[in-house]
């Protein structure tokens, strides 16, 4: 059953939507879509609220941990926290209210793979509490796409490749993973489809995918193309962060929808 996950991306301490391609070291080079004038726990309260749990706030950078506390208070329990995270400040943001808490540099020193560092953080916080961000960019080999899982903001491309093996070796250390497709981040363009696909044949837990949804029909196309497994987040077409594609409503209305369906199943 395929779900809307919602999202608070920081950046400066503040709520933005940024092209994801553009995240990197030259300031003048960043693309905007969108800056709040509402703090981050505006948009965690409006979350709480109409029940959309499981969202992730992604801290973007130095800058944002005070926006992202605040964020975490407003729904304790009701968050993921990302950006930055590791084995030494992990347990402190579960502490300040995350549900969850999400990483994904930190576990590939030098652009490889560390699985020592995986096997030390779900000792530090749980398997059941960690989220892996295999967020990645797509290479033409042929005919063939094959992704790469990038770090760093997305600056640094690794070898780690999301495949069967590799995503069932993270997957028996978290609970859950995150992906976004960093090529189609914030460009409202279209989902990458054959990455939501991949990961429906491929992961074996529950996986959010996020980038380049523009439609409230993308629900719908990938609750199709991966019989429901995949969760879909929407960003810089979403009403609420500015945009005029999707109505954040028509997010909310269909979670609930869904779940009044599963209640009936059951």
């Amino acid at each position: 059953m395929t779900l809307f996950r919602p999202c608070i991306d920081l950046h400066d301490g503040k709520v933005k939507q940024i092209v994801g391609g553009t995240l990197g070291a030259d300031p003048a080079a960043l693309k905007t879509n969108f800056v709040a004038e509402l703090p981050a726990e505006h948009y965690a309260a409006r979350y709480r609220d109409d029940g959309v749990d499981g969202g992730h706030v992604i801290k973007l950078g130095p800058g944002n941990d005070a926006a992202a506390r605040a964020a975490l208070a407003s729904w304790p329990g009701g968050l993921h926290i990302g950006g930055g995270i590791d084995a030494a400040n992990a347990a402190g943001w579960l502490d300040a209210g995350a549900g969850k808490i999400i990483v994904t540099s930190w576990l590939f020193p030098g652009a490889r793979f560390a699985p020592e560092r995986l096997i030390e953080l779900e000792r530090a916080v749980g398997r059941e509490r960690l989220v892996v961000d295999l967020s990645c960019r797509a290479r033409r080999d042929g005919a063939r796409t094959r992704w790469f899982v990038a770090i760093d903001r997305w600056r640094t491309v690794t070898d780690f490749e999301i495949l069967r093996e590799n995503l069932a070796l993270i997957a028996s250390r978290c609970s859950e993973l995150l992906v976004h497709a960093a090529d189609v981040e914030g460009l409202c363009r279209g989902i990458d489809l054959d990455l939501v696909t991949e990961l429906a044949s491929s992961c074996p837990i529950p996986c959010t995918y996020a980038g380049g949804a523009n439609a409230i029909a993308d629900l719908m196309t990938v609750d199709r193309a991966s019989g429901g497994r995949i969760d879909l987040t929407y960003g810089s077409a979403l009403d609420l962060f500015g945009g005029t594609q999707v109505r954040y409503d028509d997010c909310v209305a269909w979670n609930r929808a869904r779940r009044r369906s599963d209640r009936r199943k059951t």
